[in-house]
């Protein structure tokens, strides 16, 4: 038996790794190799990176070093990289439910990055997409995603985000919107921050009218936030 709780919304904020596509063995790995290049500790390395822009990243675990010149490196490598780069199962299938007006991919990376791995995994070109280079502060700041919520003409209060970070369930937050956290790259505890969290992408389904959709979310009742 399942439980079904509802969020209605005018519009649909992705973030991208994590909750469309499945990089973290790409992402982990790329930043091993640079951890153990500079003598870092890789483990909290990757705890700081998920879900953050690459320049932050940098900033904060390894301020002493060239920032713009360890991103270029960072970021030319992943452009090239499809090895470790999956569809999550379900993105296909939840974005073909959507009005391609009502829905956007805010997302850390960069945009050549972010398209790469969107052809890659042949999921929808979303028709808005904010990346790393059209922000001046990536999350947890709103920015993102508040440029997607005016790019798509929508009110924040309108909009519901699917995240799978802490940074972004912040971001989310912190520009008024409701958020759904996937527990993939995080385990949930530390998503709590979240409306709701789902073990998986295919717990959600949308159903979707001329001025408005309804996303819902089917769990066993011991599991439902």
């Amino acid at each position: 038996m399942t439980s079904t709780r509802s969020l209605s919304c005018k519009a649909i904020l992705f973030d991208l790794d994590g909750v469309l596509v499945n990089s973290a063995e790409l992402v982990e790995r790329t930043w091993r190799v640079w951890a153990a290049r500079h003598q870092l500790d890789a483990e909290k390395v990757i705890a700081v990176a998920h879900g953050r822009r690459t320049i932050e990243t940098v900033r904060i675990v390894a301020p002493h070093l060239s920032v713009d010149t360890e991103v270029a490196a960072l970021e030319s490598s992943e452009m090239i990289t499809s090895e470790g780069v999956y569809e999550i199962p379900g993105a296909r299938e939840l974005l073909e439910m959507l009005p391609s007006e009502r829905w956007a991919v805010v997302t850390s990376g960069i945009r050549a990055v972010a398209e790469f791995r969107i052809r890659l995994t042949g999921l929808p070109m979303p028709s808005v997409m904010i990346c790393a280079e059209d922000l001046s502060r990536g999350k947890p700041d709103p920015e993102g995603y508040l440029s997607a919520a005016i790019r798509l003409g929508r009110l924040p209060k309108d909009c519901v985000v699917i995240e799978d970070a802490p940074a972004g369930v912040e971001a989310a937050h912190s520009a008024g919107m409701r958020v759904i956290a996937i527990a993939a790259t995080y385990p949930a505890e530390q998503l709590r921050a979240a409306d709701l969290v789902v073990e998986r992408l295919t717990e959600l389904s949308v159903a979707w009218n001329q001025n408005q959709g309804v996303i819902e979310v089917n769990r066993p009742p011991s599991l439902l936030q």
